[in-house]
């Protein structure tokens, strides 16, 4: 049965979670059974077993399991004085330490692993696990043991990510722990308990901001096997409990322990407090509980499967609608974007987790998502490699899914969706050969993520950068780093920017952060300043959501300067801040087209302004054109600036092209430039790769001084040039354009919406909307049904008011918190939208 929220939170009162965790075994043997299994499910899950390595899927996974121990044997044999690994420096960089620390878990590794075909000399290997173990032993006694010089650098490696390959190695190496070395475990578990200086006591601490969500998830599963090793229940017991509150819905009106960081209601997944995280630490949190369902199963210690169908739900409404064709939407990776491994690579990483959520599942649910595991296999344009998946036995339940013909491949998608993640300020709108995602910000969600060197030019990622994903195409050559590498920061797709030159963080201030302790706001690595104004500072509008109806949507933002302009009084003098340009921005999402309107596109300060209307890249060999029609009629050929009625971008190797209508526009600067740069621009840790690009640029300009400019237009995604030319006659009309309200309708759907950005009444296409919202109303036909929905963009109205005018409808049906009533001239809609943080409410009339 699903574990609801609300049962959920009951559960976590001082009775505990009664629901999900059981009874206290009665006796020690009880427990030390329950201990050994988790153990046993742990290293299967690690090492695989001998029934899944015997299987020949799995050979390219016990191949590179065997390469790495071989490699990291020959590097120690070759180590001198003072080394444990040939080269590797400790002392100084934790990465470093736990680079070493990684290297003996994957020996152990190999010395578990039950070989697949010939007899491998390392499987069961006694020697060289001693070896691993007085590895250990020499790291804890020279680098790690004392405390009071540990803990530098980042807190990530001394509170987790060091535990984890420790406390895999030691469960990996439990029977010879026992045999050579007893102590061993007991004195690493009392280090890396001390390491927990965000926890209290050596143990989690839920009002700590570095014990939420992805990273909570994997420090108590960490301490579950810990407690495994100890035989402990105690330990695993509270592990448990703490690891259960990251399955609870975050309320924005509720916190529990003051945490943002977690799933929505509308499927969003925040982490660091307010970045847009699903494709990087939400995956991580997906994969953790998924392995801890795994590792817990059988024990007594927990009844996983009552978690089971809620993190479907996180599958189906939260992963799901950001994969598209095997890829993973940029939208929500953060500073990952920066990365070198692939939105492919990302999807794999889930794949896996669903695989082995598939067979703890049961009935439609375990078919549902072994359905989804083969549509994603079918659909992708990369390879899925199951041999990176980190367990043999999910590579071998991946095979079987896959082999299985009584498994239809379906998606978890409708064909046509439109998700609103308005709690991340996200959108994704799907079609049959197309998506297209949407990153906003405001006061609540982060303009970018920045850190440790990653996503150096992140500056206008959450300004309104969209991208539209084509169907057949490989999106490792439109998007992932290369895109970020070629296409200009001030020229992400769909972004208004000032013409000027930024900084990134290192130029800036020598080192990857901004560091002056000394300041009253107490700039380290780590702190929340940093955090604030630099990693991933917010907006200071709070006008950023939208509303769905159906499969359409309507969403909008006023685009702001972020926090630290507002608050320049109270930074340090030499603290660099960058202003922002002004605009207010609608995006209304149909069937073929997505309407893009601009209003207020300026600048306080007088500098240039540019709106790139799209950024694609191409690999140089591609066959490229760029066709079009000028207003007064001629046709248009390649690139230079013009009065543009339409343009036709078509890549001829990939089978892709876009349609761009510019149905209220300027004159448009169309680029096609080949650009050559190093992945070392967007991340300084990456391989100086050197990426060369053909890259389209569509910008409308706003000339220094000038004042405010507006400007509507719609993507066609598909497009051939036939259907362009008629946009002039329709069925598109661009109703309203300011930054009061924005609205458009389109004939063929019968379809109106609107976003209006202040208080008072707003007029557009027969609507009178109150105050800022969120509008589409569709009319089937003269006499047909009309449906309405409503969003609070702002999250902070308690009701929304719109008046239809015309003849008095009535209620059909509706959600709840929707009033109908008549008024003089039309019809009016009242909706509760109080606590609903961006959620559509829906209403059905008729005449």
């Amino acid at each position: 049965m699903e574990i609801t929220r609300r049962r959920l939170l009951a559960a976590l009162s001082a009775a505990g979670l009664l629901s999900v965790l059981p009874a206290r075994p009665a006796t020690a043997a009880d427990v030390a059974a329950d201990s050994a299994r988790l153990l046993a499910n742990t290293v299967a899950v690690l090492a695989g077993t001998a029934a899944s390595n015997s299987r020949p899927e799995t050979a390219a996974k016990l191949a590179a399991v065997d390469k790495a121990a071989r490699s990291h044997l020959a590097s120690m044999d070759a180590a001198v004085e003072g080394e444990l690994f040939a080269g590797l420096k400790l002392g100084g960089s934790e990465a470093v330490l736990n680079t070493a620390f990684q290297r003996l878990y994957e020996i152990a590794l190999a010395t578990r692993t039950p070989p697949g075909g010939a007899a491998s000399d390392l499987y069961g290997n006694t020697a060289v696990q001693r070896r691993v173990l007085d590895g250990l032993g020499w790291l804890h006694d020279h680098y790690y043991g004392d405390q009071s010089t540990g803990y530098y650098g980042n807190w990530f490696y001394w509170e987790i990510g060091l535990s984890q390959h420790i406390s895999r190695t030691l469960v990996l190496l439990a029977d010879e722990v026992r045999a050579y070395r007893p102590g061993l475990v007991d004195t690493f578990v009392a280090s890396m308990d001390a390491y927990l200086r965000n926890g209290v006591d050596g143990d989690v601490n839920l009002d700590s901001r570095f014990h939420t969500g992805a990273n909570l998830a994997d420090i108590t599963t960490n301490r579950i096997l810990q407690g495994g090793l100890l035989g402990d229940e105690a330990r695993i017991r509270k592990a448990l409990t703490d690891q259960l509150t990251v399955f609870a819905t975050i309320d924005p009106y509720h916190l529990a322990h003051g945490v943002t960081d977690g799933y929505y209601a509308d499927g969003s997944f925040i982490q660091h407090a307010s970045v847009a995280y699903t494709g990087s630490y939400g995956k991580g949190l997906l994969t953790r509980v998924v392995q801890t369902l795994k590792i817990t199963d059988g024990t007594g210690f927990a009844y996983g499967e009552e978690l089971v169908p809620a993190v479907r739900s996180w599958v189906q409404n939260g992963f799901a609608p950001l994969i598209f064709e095997g890829w993973m939407m940029e939208i929500v990776k953060g500073r990952a974007v920066s990365r070198p491994d692939s939105g492919y690579t990302d999807v794999g990483v889930v794949v896996e987790a669903v695989v082995d959520l598939s067979s703890l599942a049961s009935g439609d649910d375990a078919m549902a998502l072994k359905s989804y595991v083969k549509y994603v296999g079918s659909t992708s344009r990369g390879t899925l490699d199951p041999g990176r998946f980190v367990s043999p036995v999910s590579v071998v339940r991946y095979a079987d899914i896959i082999g299985d013909a009584s498994v239809p491949a379906a998606d978890l998608n409708a064909a046509s969706r439109s998700v609103a993640f308005n709690a991340m300020d996200r959108h994704v709108h799907r079609r049959p050969g197309f998506a297209f995602a949407l990153a906003r910000s405001s006061d609540r969600i982060s303009k970018y993520e920045y850190m440790s060197g990653e996503n150096l030019m992140p500056w206008f990622q959450g300004d309104g950068a969209y991208y539209l994903y084509l169907s057949g195409q490989d999106q490792s050559q439109a998007y992932g780093v290369d895109y970020f590498t070629t296409v200009s920061p001030y020229g992400l797709a769909g972004v208004t920017a000032p013409v000027e030159e930024r900084r990134t963080v290192p130029e800036l201030y020598g080192t990857p952060y901004y560091d002056n302790p000394g300041h009253a706001l107490n700039f380290t690595s780590s702190s929340e300043s940093q955090n604030t104004y630099v990693y991933f500072p917010r907006g200071t509008d709070p006008h950023s959501g939208g509303a769905v109806l159906g499969a359409y949507a309507a969403a909008a933002m006023v685009q702001s300067s972020d926090v630290g302009v507002r608050d320049r009084h109270l930074l340090p003098d030499d603290f660099v801040v960058y202003r922002n340009a002004t605009a207010t921005k609608s995006w209304f999402l149909l069937d073929e087209e997505i309407v893009v309107l601009a209003a207020g596109v300026g600048d306080p300060a007088g500098r240039a302004v540019t709106t790139a209307v799209d950024a694609r890249t191409a690999l140089p060999a591609d066959r490229i054109s760029l066709t079009g029609m000028l207003r007064d009629g001629r046709p248009w050929t390649g690139a230079g600036t013009g009065d543009l009625r339409w343009l036709r971008y078509a890549n001829a190797t990939q089978h892709t092209a876009v349609g761009y209508v510019f149905l209220d526009t300027p004159e448009v600067r169309v680029s096609l430039d080949e650009v050559v740069r190093s992945r070392r621009v967007v991340r300084t840790s990456n391989p100086d790769t050197i990426v060369t690009r053909t890259v389209l640029g569509v910008t409308v300009d706003r000339a220094p001084g000038a004042g405010p400019m507006r400007l509507a237009y719609a993507l066609v995604p598909n497009a051939a040039e036939a259907q362009l030319g008629p946009y002039a006659k329709g069925p598109l009309t661009v109703l309203a354009n300011s930054t009061r309200v924005q609205a458009v309708s389109h004939a063929g759907l019968g379809l109106t919406a609107a976003n209006t950005f202040a208080a008072g009444h707003h007029e557009a296409a027969g609507l009178r909307i109150d105050g800022p919202a969120s509008v589409i109303v569709q009319r089937r036909g003269h006499r047909g049904p009309t449906t309405v929905a409503v969003s609070d963009p702002t999250m902070g109205r308690d009701t929304v008011g719109v008046v239809i005018h015309g003849r008095s409808l009535r209620k059909v049906s509706s959600d709840d918190g929707v009033r109908v009533s008549p008024v003089h001239g039309g019809t009016r809609l009242d909706f509760d939208t109080r606590h609903a943080y961006g959620r559509s409410f829906t209403v059905t009339l008729q005449g």
